[in-house]
């Protein structure tokens, strides 16, 4: 009797404990209204202060040594009956992330199970959207044709390693053939995985195909960290803190631009795809910008379609208080590049925020080009050096390639 009994208290021990698991939290958080605030409740009975912060609050400006950057802002929640409670303003449709800081402490939304990683930081995630077609419905999942996302492996001679990437390819690839291939390049702390976690690559492409602004093709992301063979926690490096620059006491044999016909090889001989100029296109972020800029001008046969985004610039040599127009001014081997790039005739795209703090660097850019009657297309947004624009970006420039 006694063994029946401790079996039945046993039994409803792990059931209450499976029911906890099942059941969540205690509140709802965030929850969307209809009128396109955002209520976040947290409980917290013990607390004395509790926030939220995320960007889609007005932003903190912070000066810095390296110039103005955006900080997300922050927002008190109110108490009630051990419930801490805060609705936002009307926001525009988009994806948004934020975190709750209780005491000072930041954590998760215990909420939400909806999270992104941003090099070495976790942030809780939300959709907004109001309408078809805008850009929350662009970033959610949709009932449309869905691509595959895959992680694959591929062999680099020139950095001497097995590396992974991550390839989008289109609804009903294995119907077709000859796809074009757009190449998308993150920024410094991010990996293979950023572009579809943060940048909601699949799909953003998903729904601009399935709405015909869009031709189908490839999508591949490499990892930019040329010292690394694929993200955090993914290769035999184990499971180390990310940081803004890789792994960084493995140095690199060779830079990003060097190797990229490594990733070009793989994909031309493992995918339906169609070769030549015209039908690829090199695409990134911030670091991953600056390696567009340096793959193409490298090899300025490779690619129809080339586009920055919030670029980070760079030429090799004595950098020192120079600003990037002269550096260009300076560098005869650049503008030699440069010229044999734009006599190939790509589509040049060039998109940044208003207080990007790299804003600077891509003006110089375009003075540059101007000078030399360099054909060009540019957009601003609004903003600075923040997913949000990046998205953007991606959004406008796979409607502008390989038509």
């Amino acid at each position: 009797m006694k063994k029946l009994l401790l079996l039945l208290a046993l039994c409803a021990g792990t059931a209450m404990a499976q029911e906890a698991l099942w059941s969540g939290s205690q509140v709802t958080s965030p929850v969307v209204n209809a009128d396109g605030t955002v209520t976040f409740n947290v409980v917290a009975p013990k607390a004395i202060k509790v926030e939220v912060t995320g960007d889609f609050l007005p932003p903190q400006r912070i000066e810095t040594a390296m110039g103005t950057y955006e900080a997300p802002g922050v927002a008190e929640l109110t108490e009630q009956n051990g419930v801490w409670t805060y609705t936002s303003a009307a926001l525009a449709p988009e994806l948004y992330s934020y975190s709750i800081r209780v005491n000072g402490m930041s954590i998760l939304d215990p909420s939400n199970v909806y999270v992104n990683r941003d090099i070495a930081s976790l942030t809780s995630i939300f959709i907004v959207t109001s309408a078809k077609g805008d850009k929350g419905d662009l970033y959610q999942v949709n009932e449309v044709p869905h691509g595959d996302v895959a992680k694959v492996w591929y062999d680099s001679p020139t950095l001497k390693m097995k590396r992974r990437m991550t390839v989008y390819t289109p609804a009903g690839y294995d119907k077709g053939k000859n796809y074009p291939v757009l190449y998308l390049l993150h920024g410094a702390g991010g990996d293979e995985d950023a572009w579809t976690t943060l940048g909601r690559a699949a799909q953003i492409m998903d729904n601009l195909i399935a709405t015909g602004k869009a031709k189908p093709m490839l999508i591949v992301m490499p990892n930019g960290n040329t010292n690394c063979q694929a993200a955090p926690g993914a290769w035999s490096k184990g499971m180390y803190t990310p940081s803004f620059m890789g792994s960084l006491d493995q140095p690199a044999v060779a830079s990003m631009d060097e190797s990229f016909p490594d990733i070009v090889k793989y994909i031309e001989s493992h995918y339906k795809v169609a070769k030549g100029k015209k039908n690829r296109a090199i695409c990134g972020l911030s670091m991953g910008g600056g390696h567009s800029f340096a793959t193409s001008k490298r090899y300025p046969d490779m690619f129809g379609y080339v586009g920055l985004f919030s670029a980070g610039l760079h030429i090799g040599g004595d950098n020192q208080g120079k600003s990037f127009y002269q550096l260009l001014q300076g560098s005869p081997e650049v503008q030699g590049q440069l010229a044999k790039l734009f006599a190939a005739k790509p589509f040049y795209w060039i998109a940044i925020g208003k207080t990007d703090f790299l804003y600077q660097q891509n003006a110089d850019l375009r003075r540059y080009l101007d000078e030399k009657n360099y054909p060009y297309e540019y957009l601003e947004t609004e903003g600075g050096h923040i997913w949000r624009n990046w998205r953007i970006y991606l959004t406008e420039f796979a409607q502008k390639v390989f038509k």
